[in-house]
């Protein structure tokens, strides 16, 4: 775990699959987690973007699929999930951030934010 993270510091966290969270936050066991998007069309390199938005945060879907983009959701206190969480103005500027998987190897899709419940 490595606190006192900038939004930005712990944003490149979330893109590496780690699971993000205030240490401001008043809600026990709350955190933020990136929701890979999915496309049909993906470069061998994942050196692409879509929409602005690289290639390394999409996984591949099936063919005929819409491409859906990512989106950041929260894990809130009551234990449901809050899709497309939007950061406040605080949060952006706030320094408290940890980044909750630091210590951990990257995630299986499948096993993705298991480890901050």
């Amino acid at each position: 775990m490595i606190q006192n993270q900038t939004f930005g510091q712990a944003l490149e966290a979330l893109k590496k699959g780690h699971c993000i969270a205030r240490a401001g936050w008043n809600g026990k066991g709350m955190f933020i987690h990136l929701n890979k998007g999915s496309s049909e069309f993906l470069s061998p390199t994942r050196t692409e973007t879509i929409e602005g938005v690289s290639e390394t945060l999409f996984d591949l879907g099936s063919t005929g699929t819409i491409t859906r983009l990512p989106n950041l959701n929260m894990r809130a206190a009551t234990g449901s999930t809050v899709t497309g969480w939007l950061a406040s103005q605080t949060d952006i500027l706030a320094e408290d951030w940890v980044d909750l998987d630091a210590d951990a190897p990257p995630p299986s899709k499948s096993e993705a934010c298991e480890s901050c419940q």
